[in-house]
């Protein structure tokens, strides 16, 4: 596997994201999910900018294996953002050294995560209560890297908390070259209505750094509203890629033409199946990669009739061969039909 091993010269401006992000459709990190293989996918089926899942800065400074290999990415991902999460500068800042020296296209510092490990030890949605440790945090990692730095964020802890605004200057302020907005508040988690109206409220105030709205997006006519409405410079894409991978080159087909694209024929569904999992072997080996991968197969055959035994059988195999052999005998059937 060809992954990134050498460090390549290449730096960019802090403030140098605009022309990349614009009108761009990128994947969220997700925890357990937006690994290299997965990744790869959307960018074949139309993902313009990916990101890894989140990384504990105390891992990498102690050299965790776990945190270690979520730094990996192969070169065709680019652009390709790695996002970092702690409570502590000190280490933020050398997590972000370490994250240099692999050569993304950027980082990202997550300021949003609800989890309550997370959130209520000082990390992630957790500074949306410490406005001042969010600054220093973000100081320290952009004084200690040359790559351009984003910040994934809330609006706030909850309605009587909007720090939306302070959070912009502080942003601003800092050099932090763009903001990833999820429009939920961190009490909401990703539940419910993400409020959009919060990206074109920061617009119209005239905000100087790019904005890439967040949350709640699902369907291609969200994608159209999204941009024509609110006025992002990005729309990113989480939960319903997960099901869907297909839902970035469907999006960029509904904005072309104003109306959906055919669904993927179950010939294509296979094939693309089969790539993630042989990806996701040779990332991960035999026994993880086939074991992690039985949470796709629910979006690979969604639509597809009477499918439900024969996803079982699929969950129940613990080697790679097996299932490719299902697989294939699978698309031959629906040839015949």
């Amino acid at each position: 596997m060809n992954f990134i091993t050498i460090i390549v010269i290449f730096r960019k401006m802090k403030h140098g994201l605009d022309s990349i992000l614009k009108n761009k459709l990128i994947l969220a990190p997700m925890e357990d999910v937006t690994e290299p293989s997965f990744r790869l996918i959307c960018k074949k089926l139309g993902a313009d900018i990916v990101f890894s899942e989140f990384i504990s800065s105390e891992g990498l400074i102690r050299e965790a294996k776990k945190a270690v290999q979520k730094l990996l990415f192969y070169e065709k991902e680019r652009p390709v953002g790695i996002q970092i999460i702690g409570a502590n500068e000190e280490s933020m800042s050398e997590a972000g050294s370490i994250v240099e020296s692999f050569n993304p296209d950027f980082i990202d510092i997550n300021c949003g995560c609800w989890v309550k490990d997370v959130a209520l030890r000082g990390a992630g949605a957790g500074l949306l209560r410490d406005l001042p440790k969010m600054r220093r945090i973000i100081e320290a990692v952009v004084k200690n890297v040359k790559l351009p730095v984003t910040v994934k964020t809330r609006p706030g802890w909850d309605s009587s908390s909007i720090v939306l605004f302070e959070i912009i200057k502080i942003l601003e302020e800092t050099g932090i070259a763009g903001l990833i907005l999820h429009c939920r508040l961190r009490n909401q988690a990703n539940k419910g209505e993400a409020d959009w109206n919060w990206i074109k409220k920061i617009k119209d105030k005239g905000i100087k750094i790019p904005v890439i709205l967040n949350g709640n997006v699902k369907t291609p006519e969200d994608v159209k509203t999204a941009f024509e409405k609110y006025e992002p410079d990005a729309v990113m894409i989480g939960q319903a890629a997960i099901d869907n991978p297909w839902i970035f080159r469907q999006s960029k087909f509904y904005l072309k033409h104003g109306y959906n694209e055919p669904l993927a024929t179950p010939e294509e569904r296979i094939e693309i199946c089969l790539e993630h999992l042989r990806l996701s072997v040779e990332h991960k080996g035999e026994k993880y990669g086939v074991m992690e991968f039985r949470k796709h197969y629910k979006g690979y055959f969604r639509e597809i009739r009477n499918i439900s035994s024969f996803r079982m059988e699929l969950m129940k195999e613990t080697e790679y061969k097996p299932i490719e052999e299902k697989l294939l005998s699978f698309k031959e059937k629906h040839k015949l039909n």
